[in-house]
């Protein structure tokens, strides 16, 4: 993508930018330079998009890491469209992009979803699970956070829980929030105690050498899976008696997951017959218990990526609910020039997000503070400050 990006994300590029810096210095290739992307100048000082924009990659650059402040730097300007095809490539490299002031400003951004709807559909029932899915980068956790947070407050019990090791849900809280249950599934802690109660099991019945032969065995890789597969499968459980909002991995990951809880599904099937057996599988492809959330941005790569894993769900029996296009300056209607060049470019993916992939859809709009703490938090879910 090139486009904005939350100050979180531009610090975690520069950190990693300084990581591989070092890493090449350390293999005696020092020839260096740093070439920041999609930096932006504000032209309307009077828009608050604009200026919040513009102070946060201040921020990010003024603390950038020292072994990367020495390095000659060239920076390019954010421009006001996708860079997609030739001619864009081409005009990339370029000066400064002229931006026609009442071209950009003059044509009118329709009415977007918001996601209070969605919110409001989600607590009706009391319970349930709801799967944030998305790729890395997109603002899962924030999101997952949003609506668990504007849930609890209106008095409904939520559990916000997540498999992402790189996810950070107790900093984007900022505080305990009352009556908001957060935990996190640790592969290794699930590991270490699938193992520790197998061999309690075992023990009564068994010798020292079954003992530890048994140990042997949940040793292998798929112990972790197993592992991690039946704290999923306490969570769906879980769900019916609140609404369980779990922040999912990356992908990847989270297609692991689903394809270890299929193939306990067509086991017990295999076992079972054509009884009727409420595995987690079915649980997870019920639209009455399971709400599958796609978060995208507005944007045409983040839009592929998101279709593809809505045709992996789809492949697993499993129907998304919704998609949210998060971070959004069509929703935000910013009046700079550019960024409102940039808000125009991103009707094209809304509205293929609309009409082509999506059965309901939230556009949440891009957020000139900083999203932590209940507070912001509350006002993305529902569109204005809580009181």
């Amino acid at each position: 993508g090139h486009g904005p990006e939350e100050e979180g994300d531009v610090r975690g590029s520069l950190s990693e930018a300084a990581r591989s810096s070092s890493e090449l210095a350390a293999l005696g290739l020092r020839n260096q330079m740093l070439v920041i992307n999609a930096v932006f100048n504000a032209r309307d000082v009077g828009d608050p998009i604009a200026t919040a924009l513009e102070a946060r990659g201040t921020r990010a650059m003024s603390s950038m890491p020292a072994c990367l402040v020495t390095l000659p730097r060239v920076e390019i300007p954010l421009r006001g469209h996708n860079i997609l095809g030739c001619d864009a490539l081409r005009s990339f490299l370029s000066g400064n992009e002229a931006i026609d002031v009442l071209s950009a400003a003059a044509e009118s951004i329709p009415e977007l979803p918001s996601l209070k709807s969605l919110v409001d559909e989600i607590g009706a029932s009391g319970h349930g699970l709801v799967l944030v899915t998305g790729k890395g980068g997109v603002g899962k956790t924030t999101i997952a956070a949003a609506i668990a947070v504007e849930l609890s407050a209106r008095g409904l019990p939520v559990h916000l829980t997540t498999t992402d090791p790189a996810s950070h849900l107790t900093g984007t809280l900022g505080q305990e929030v009352p009556g908001l249950r957060v935990s996190r599934i640790d592969p290794k802690a699930e590991t270490d105690a699938y193992i520790a109660r197998a061999l309690e099991v075992a023990r009564p019945h068994s010798d020292a050498l079954a003992l530890e032969t048994l140990a042997e065995d949940l040793r292998s890789p798929c112990t972790e899976e197993v592992a991690v597969f039946h704290a999923f499968s306490r969570l769906i459980t879980s769900a019916r008696r609140e609404i369980v909002i779990m922040d999912t991995a990356p992908t990847g990951h989270t297609l692991l997951l689903l394809d270890a809880t299929g193939a306990y599904h067509r086991e017990m099937v295999r076992k079972l017959g054509n009884r009727t057996i409420g595995t987690p599988m079915l649980r997870l492809r019920d639209p009455e218990h399971t709400r599958v959330l796609i978060v995208t941005l507005p944007e045409t790569t983040p839009v592929h990526e998101a279709a593809e894993l809505q045709a992996d769900l789809r492949r697993a029996g499993i129907e998304p609910f919704a998609w949210i296009v998060n971070a959004s300056l069509a929703a935000a209607r910013p009046t700079d020039p550019l960024l409102a060049a940039r808000a125009r470019a991103e009707l094209e993916q809304i509205r293929a997000v609309e009409v082509t992939h999506a059965v309901r859809m939230a556009v949440v709009p891009w957020f000139t503070g900083e999203l932590t703490g209940s507070d912001s938090l509350r006002h993305l879910a529902v569109g204005s400050h809580s009181t």
